[in-house]
């Protein structure tokens, strides 16, 4: 498996090595040597969560409370999602940048992104499925959000779906109604940018 850490510190993509013959396909999703190889950090699972989403549904820009904050290591099973890291940390270099890496059912990529950082995902086709380990369990009291269409933070959602067809975001009302990075600034919601925290990648 190859690991390319991505120009948001804090956050990496995971490239399978994918064993095809003409049973199918077999790959390693997660191995836990090889990510603290990569990381510098062990990941010590709390829970598993799924989504499954139509075309267009936008999920996020999602973030917990840090300390103990929430880090996730994300596949998309089937079909296809744009997904979006997002450097929601006070202080950062990358503060308010984000950064998109396609994961879908044919290059079985993965993204891990530490705490912190703001997760959000576009549905490229009807019925993607996402997985997320997450290294926290969910709690609603520190679970929080940015609104993904915020024009501030600026995420080019695509416009065309995984077939061609064009694509209409649609969201929860929960994310819908969700603050601006302004807004969530100015209300102190945002975690704040700790180098220290963050293990180089090797």
């Amino acid at each position: 498996m190859h690991v390319r850490p991505l120009a948001i510190e804090g956050a990496w993509e995971f490239v399978p090595q994918l064993h095809s013959d003409p049973r199918g396909v077999f790959l390693e999703v997660f191995a836990e040597s090889t990510f603290s190889d990569a990381i510098g950090r062990s990941f010590e699972l709390r829970q598993m969560n799924t989504s499954v989403s139509s075309a267009g549904v936008v999920r996020g820009i999602h973030f917990a409370d840090v300390p103990p904050g929430q880090a996730k290591y994300v596949t998309c099973l089937y079909g296809a999602v744009l997904d979006v890291v997002v450097d929601l940390r006070v202080g950062s270099p990358t503060f308010g940048q984000w950064e998109a890496v396609l994961l879908d059912d044919t290059s079985r990529h993965a993204v891990y992104l530490a705490e912190g950082l703001g997760h959000a995902f576009m549905s490229l086709q009807d019925g993607s499925v996402v997985s997320y380990l997450c290294t926290q369990p969910y709690a609603p009291g520190r679970e929080h959000g940015v609104d993904p269409l915020d024009p501030a933070i600026g995420i080019a959602w695509p416009r065309i779906g995984r077939a061609g067809q064009r694509l209409s975001q649609r969201l929860s009302d929960k994310d819908a109604a969700a603050p601006s990075l302004a807004a969530a600034l100015e209300a102190g919601l945002l975690p704040s940018y700790d180098v220290s925290s963050i293990p180089p990648p090797h």
